[in-house]
């Protein structure tokens, strides 16, 4: 039995912009063999038409073909054999042939599907791939029989080839093949960027040739400049189709053309009235705010599983994290955080101050959102809060680095004594000395209550004895923590286990990694002494500031720094619900940024009378947030795997739940939670961080620079912005986030008190700068959502 393998690519005009990737099964054609049938795979998918508007590699298939065009007018030969060997003959014959092992009898068998067949002169003769036009009607589909579009791949060639081919008369070459007058062959190695295969180069030249009003023009066309100047012509029209309906073409769309809007700048009315945002976001989340807390538990599609882990989820990421960063202040700043060095500093009672540093923050956050200032947060392009983001996870990575080298430090012999005695003074007034990763609360967390600096006895701890063994256990741990969650995260996509249990490992990657490296530290290795964070329960949760003991000067200094805090707030909590409802996250429940705004500002206001952690939208726990709430499939185009999420559960039992857990973990004080010591939160540091980095384009469009072109994903600005201008604006974006790290990372105060005002400074950078650099087309492409 011979089997034989065929492909044919239709594009069918349509005007649905997504058009979809359909194969039709044939039934197996027999052929009349005197050994025996044959077997014959037909398989086809629709192809999206080529937009000339966007894509640039259109413009440069053709701009390549007519630097070295291979055009065969009036050809006199009849049958299909005759016609594409005197093609390939046109390709090996020309001066400037670069294909030193171009063999035209190999590249005519691999044309067809009797290539390699054991059964020679008896195989089924018919071209292995092809490019047709369709169109869908209600009998069924035409097929354009007066052109033909072949591609065909060969290890043979270096280089990819072009040759078009008319046909003095029609000729009838078989089924949807009755009057072909024009042949299209192109020829392309197979290794190529994801852009420059044959069936890409042929995409172009198929579009071109879906016009009926084209191709009979090129029936009129004496020479090979009077051809060429009719490809020009036609491409124009089709890079001018978005501006209005070209009349030649009045049956027809390009139907992956997206007109980018033109952006309308803000105006002075657009902040007026006041409580307009506030009122148009409650009135939009109130009729489905019931929803919020029975989708997925009443009804056909319940989703309580999926709840119960993602809450696991959420509880551990928002716990460990702040145990964390508490404990990283705590070590860096002797247990008191930097607000409260400063109130020493200047003998101003603590408690006071934070109070009105806080009222002042919730104060400005109330006027921003009753005057809808987060209006302005629709001048952050994608590729800004990409670099924020990225900024993010980097501080995650460098916190877990910060943590072990202090640990080796410690344990190690590198260095020891009082080599933290001088970084009070030098750490942020904002309370970042240790991230800006999450909220603040992370940041201050576990040292609002923790004793002044000079209660901590430096002399304890440098005479604790050095232990290797201690060190790079914790190398180790942290690392296996890192290795197992994010090998768990990923296990939904392996081949074992059922899919549910797949999904439920991966959900709860987070909480099975940090139980199981706690366990393996406190009791696999428990004669070696491991580094945790400590506990100080000696102050009460609820005492009241005394807010008429502070000086009018010391309260206009807590303004000065509630306005910086303010701006940080306000940038990351628009930012991370900017990033939370993406259109790729398809939520469907609407947006509220004003009224969250103003929650966020009633809810830390209380906090900050009551001494404690304030609270904002944090990144990357919501986006991660979303995606653990998300029914995700893989899909598969032009060999590159994509995770695209169908619809996410919207619900706020979630957080709801985290929040009550975290709540609890005050009872689990200084036992069980102190046994977790603090290299597994360090390996959490490294899990977060990448894992939020996995839809970031930023730091996928770096990783452009170390792949091969061949292995480049065919994303939206690999087709539509050259490869050159690509790494142009990589290169940018990094400069822009090697400025926010050495204004957000620095150590010294004054320079991370303005750290909010470079990260507002990124919108002139983006829409003044950039622009004179890397043309507005290429930049509203890279910045477009798909």
């Amino acid at each position: 039995m011979a089997g034989a393998t065929r492909h044919v690519f239709h594009l069918q005009p349509c005007e649905n912009s997504s058009m979809s990737q359909c194969a039709y099964p044939e039934d197996a054609a027999e052929s009349e063999l005197p050994d025996g049938c044959g077997l014959l795979h037909t398989s086809r998918k629709y192809l999206k038409l080529k937009n000339f508007e966007e894509e640039i590699r259109a413009h440069r298939d053709l701009d390549g073909f007519l630097d070295r065009a291979s055009i065969i007018l009036n050809e006199t030969a009849t049958s299909l054999d005759d016609v594409l060997r005197a093609m390939l003959l046109r390709l090996v014959h020309k001066p400037d042939n670069t294909e030193p092992d171009c063999n035209v009898d190999l590249l005519m068998a691999v044309l067809f599907t009797d290539a390699g067949t054991p059964m020679e002169g008896k195989a089924v003769h018919l071209l292995s791939d092809t490019i047709q036009g369709v169109t869908a009607t209600v009998t069924g589909v035409q097929y354009q029989q007066s052109w033909l579009c072949i591609i065909c791949t060969s290890k043979s060639l270096l280089k990819r080839h072009v040759c078009i081919s008319r046909l003095v008369r029609p000729q009838n070459w078989g089924e949807n093949c009755c009057e072909v007058r024009f042949v299209i062959l192109v020829l392309a190695p197979p290794k190529m960027k994801s852009t420059k295969t044959a069936t890409e180069v042929g995409r172009t030249f198929a579009t071109m040739f879906l016009d009926i009003t084209f191709r009979q023009k090129l029936l009129k066309t004496r020479t090979e400049e009077e051809f060429k100047e009719a490809l020009v012509h036609q491409r124009q029209l089709l890079t001018v189709m978005d501006q209005g309906p070209n009349p030649s073409l009045k049956n027809y769309s390009i139907s992956s053309i997206c007109v980018q809007k033109s952006h309308q700048p803000l105006q002075h009315k657009d902040f007026f009235p006041v409580g307009k945002g506030i009122r148009e976001d409650f009135a939009r989340r109130f009729p489905v705010y019931s929803l919020d807390f029975t989708d997925g538990i009443i009804g056909k599609n319940k989703a309580v599983g999926k709840f119960i882990t993602t809450t696991l989820f959420l509880y551990f990421a928002c716990l460990l994290p702040t145990i964390a960063f508490g404990s990283l202040n705590d070590e860096i700043t002797y247990g008191a955080i930097v607000i409260r060095g400063i109130c020493d500093d200047y003998e101003l009672d603590f408690n006071t101050f934070y109070a009105w540093t806080g009222l002042w923050n919730s104060f400005f956050l109330a006027l921003y959102a009753l005057f809808n200032f987060s209006l302005i947060m629709s001048l952050f392009k994608r590729s800004t809060e990409e670099i924020i983001a990225l900024f993010i996870s980097m501080t995650f990575v460098l916190d877990a680095v910060k943590g072990t080298v202090k640990i080796f430090q410690k344990y190690y012999g590198i260095s020891h004594g009082n080599h933290n005695a001088d970084h009070i003074s030098v750490l942020s007034l904002l309370g970042l000395g240790t991230s800006l990763n999450t909220s603040f609360h992370t940041a201050l967390n576990t040292s609002l209550l923790a004793n002044p600096p000079e209660l901590t006895s430096v002399s304890s701890r440098s005479a604790e004895h050095p232990s290797r063994e201690t060190a790079v256990l914790s190398l180790l741990i942290m690392l296996g923590t890192l290795w197992l969650s994010y090998t768990l995260y990923q296990f939904k996509k392996s081949p074992y286990l059922h899919p549910y249990m797949r999904e439920i490992l991966s959900d709860c990657a987070l909480p099975i990694s940090v139980l199981t490296f706690s366990l393996i530290s406190s009791y696999g290795f428990r004669e070696i002494k491991m580094s945790k964070f400590r506990y100080n329960p000696s102050e009460s949760l609820f005492k009241i500031a005394e807010m008429q003991s502070l000086s009018l000067g010391a309260i206009g200094s807590a303004m000065g720094l509630g306005f910086l805090l303010s701006m940080l707030f306000f940038i990351e909590q628009n930012l991370v619900a900017a990033l939370a409802n993406a259109p790729e996250n398809r939520l469907v429940k609407g947006t509220a940024y004003h009224w969250d705004l103003l929650l966020v500002a009633v809810i830390n206001t209380g906090l900050s009378l009551f001494g404690m952690p304030w609270i904002h939208a944090a990144y990357p726990h919501s986006p991660l947030h979303v995606r653990a709430l998300a029914v995700v499939e893989e899909r598969v185009e032009n060999g590159h795997i994509y995770e695209t999420i169908v619809n996410v559960w919207e619900t706020r039992l979630t957080t709801l739940g985290a929040s009550i857990l975290v709540g609890f973990s005050l009872l689990l004080l200084p036992v069980p939670l102190q046994w977790i010591p603090k290299p597994v939160l360090y390996g959490l540091f490294l899990y977060i961080a990448l894992t939020s980095i996995d839809a970031n384009q930023l730091f996928e469009r770096m990783a452009l620079l170390l792949k091969d072109q061949a292995s480049y994903p065919p994303t939206h600005y690999i087709r539509r912005v050259p490869q050159r201008k690509i790494h142009y604006f990589t290169g940018l974006q990094v400069l822009q986030l090697l400025l926010l790290c050495a204004f957000g990372m620095s150590p010294l105060p004054y320079m991370k008190m303005i750290f909010p005002l470079i990260m507002m400074a990124m919108i002139p950078i983006r829409y003044k700068l950039l622009p004179r650099i890397i043309e507005a087309k290429y930049l509203d492409a890279m910045d477009a959502e798909h």
